[in-house]
Order: structure tokens, then C-alpha cells, then sequence
């Protein structure tokens, strides 16, 4: 692993921005048909109290035949909008960060935007940002804003880990499942929405599909061998979760001009419960200022942090004036936190 001091980063304030962004809605999506832990069992060497104990993981959603991750995107997208008060014709960009897309072309950003009746906004894909995407899609939407020329712009992320995990390999297979979560961004009054961030990298193959690019396409000699499917080193994961994300909620917070325990709610990727407890323990907060949804979804890449964003907003939080610090990392791997004050009403 590569010394803290020599991985590229950046981090930033909106002190200088000319328009503040927050979140004004948002909304997420996961399909009816749940996977429990005791279904896994059957085909699986496993058993519900060693996945339980090992990742928090109770059940998952698994997306039926015959749909796609492109229709979880328009479900979680359109309550979004309607929890914003955004009607689809008034939105000036869709992004939408995903590595399990429909199909390599067209454009799943372009295809969502068609459908919800976004036709004037630009169409931006995000496409291996994998777990971090939901968090770099709000990054990329806050910059936009500066032109001064957009107002609002819808971010999607979404997964169908279905779709790319191995069927029997109970290390992959156990911790992910399907979902989509949106939010609409948009200008707010000054001193609220996004207040700081910082971004980070390393290359690691700790988490890869090894097989499907340029380099291996996919064909008749991949199949059997199973290098079509995600792989997962979790000793890397956890060492990279526990190395990279406190020193970069520390320096989001620096930045914002916070403490640890200033933050209100914590709102962290959900790889693993027990990743989401142990960086409460290192921050020294307490672990209930950390809303999950992993025990009921596992671990659904792009879409965690909304699907946690929409569980506190069904709790009616977070209220004006509180704090929110978002924190991610995902295949690269890539990390990054935002640091959020919550505004009382859109600008």
C-alpha cells in the first residue's frame, strides 16, 4: 500500500464558489424480490450467522430478468425529482455513475434522460468510479455549477451487482445486491449545502472484472473460467477503508471548519457493517450518528450513499442547519468525502 504522503489527492472549500449547491431532493430504488442470507445457504458454503457476524448483511434485492440497471436509474430518479419539486424538463444535467450498465452503448445517462423527459440536459456517464460514483457524480454537479449557467442537475448511481457476481463464490457473492439512489442539486443560500470535500486515489487490482474489456474481451474461452465476474481481495478493502477514509473526513472537515463531533450524521459507502462501526470507533464518534442500510441491502456500489441520504430523509432529517459528512471509497481504488450544512430551503 502506497504511504498516505505520495497518493494523489485534492481537496477544496466552497468559501470561494460563487454559488452555493446543496441537495434539494432525494429519492432510491431497490427491487421487490429479496435474497436472504438462508437462500444463499443452499449453494453456497456459508451460513446466515458467518455473514451476519462478518459483514452486517441480513438480506439483498436482485434485480428480476428482463430488467436492467437503466430502469432502476428512472424509479430512483423520478421520486428524486418529485421530493425536490423538479419537474425532468427543467433539469439542466443528468449524471449517472455506474459500471453495470445496460449495455457499452448507448450512453445510460442519455438513455435516463430520455426517459424521465430530461431533454434538454446534458448527459454525463460515470463509469468506473464503481463504489465512489454516487459521491464524485455530486463533485462533478457542485463544479458544474460554477459556469453560473445551470440550476439543477440530477445525479444518479446505481448497480445491478447481480448481474456481475459469481453464483457460487460466497466471498463476492454474500455482500452485494442491486439498487439506484438519486439527488437533485441545485443552488441554496449562502454558508449552506456543499462546504468542503477531499478526493483520493491509488491503483490497486484488490478489486477488479478482470475479463470484458479491450484487453480480454469477453467470448467463448472466458466463460468457465469466471474472470467475467467481480473479484474482491477483503483484507485489501478493509486495509485501504480503514487507511484512506479518516484522514480524508479529517481534512473534508478541516476545510468546512468543523469537529469530529460537530457532524450530525455520518453518512459512510456501505461495503460492510462492520467497516461502518470500525470508522465511527476511529473518528470517536458515536455509531448511532451513522444511519445504515446494509443490513437490509448489502453492499449496492454507487447507489449506498443515497439509499442512506433517503432513509434519513424518510426519518425527517437532516433539519436546517445540521451537518452531513458523506464518505466513500470504491474499486481503483478511489475514496472521497463531502461535508454538507443543510439548508432550510433552495435558493
Amino acid at each position: 500500500m502506497r504511504p498516505l504522503q505520495d497518493v494523489p489527492s485534492t481537496s477544496g472549500s466552497t468559501l470561494s464558489h460563487r454559488f452555493p449547491v446543496g441537495i434539494l431532493g432525494v429519492g432510491s430504488y431497490v427491487p421487490d424480490n429479496v435474497v436472504t442470507n438462508e437462500e444463499l445457504t443452499r449453494h453456497l458454503d456459508t451460513s446466515d450467522e458467518w455473514i451476519v457476524a462478518r459483514t452486517g448483511i441480513r438480506e439483498r434485492r436482485f434485480l428480476p430478468e428482463g430488467t436492467g440497471t437503466t430502469d432502476m436509474c428512472v424509479a430512483a430518479a423520478e421520486r428524486a425529482l418529485r421530493e425536490s419539486g423538479t419537474d425532468a424538463s427543467d433539469l439542466d444535467c443528468v449524471i449517472v455513475a455506474t459500471f453495470t450498465f445496460d449495455q457499452l452503448l448507448p450512453s445510460t445517462a442519455l438513455t435516463v434522460a430520455e426517459r424521465i423527459g430530461a431533454r434538454r440536459a446534458v448527459a454525463l456517464d460515470l463509469n468506473q468510479a464503481a463504489c465512489s460514483g454516487g459521491l464524485y457524480g455530486m463533485w462533478t454537479a457542485l463544479h458544474l455549477f460554477q459556469g453560473g449557467q445551470f440550476q439543477r442537475v440530477l445525479v444518479v448511481g446505481a448497480e445491478a451487482l447481480s448481474r456481475i457476481t459469481d453464483p457460487t463464490d460466497r466471498t463476492t457473492r454474500v455482500f452485494f445486491g442491486d439498487a439506484a439512489g438519486a439527488a437533485v442539486l441545485g443552488p441554496v443560500e449562502e454558508s449552506s449545502g456543499v462546504l468542503s470535500w477531499s478526493l483520493g486515489g491509488t491503483l490497486s487490482h484488490g478489486v477488479e472484472v478482470p475479463a470484458g474489456g479491450t484487453r480480454e474481451p469477453f467470448g467463448p474461452e472466458v466463460v468457465g473460467t469466471g474472470r467475467q465476474y467481480l473479484k474482491m481481495n477483503g483484507s485489501e478493502v478493509w486495509d485501504q477503508v480503514m487507511t484512506r477514509i479518516p484522514p480524508s473526513v479529517e481534512e473534508t472537515l478541516k476545510l468546512a471548519g468543523l469537529r469530529a463531533d460537530e457532524v450530525d450524521h455520518y453518512v459512510f459507502h456501505q461495503a460492510n457493517g462492520n467497516l461502518v462501526t470500525g470508522l465511527m470507533d476511529a473518528l470517536g464518534q458515536p455509531r448511532e450518528k451513522a444511519v445504515t442500510t446494509i443490513e437490509e441491502y448489502g453492499n449496492t456500489g454507487a447507489a449506498t450513499i443515497f439509499t442512506v441520504l433517503d432513509r434519513l430523509r424518510e426519518s425527517g432529517r437532516p433539519r436546517a442547519g445540521e451537518h452531513v459528512l458523506i464518505a466513500v471509497i470504491g474499486a481503483g481504488f478511489l475514496w472521497g468525502s463531502l461535508c454538507l450544512r443543510q439548508q432550510a430551503s433552495a435558493a
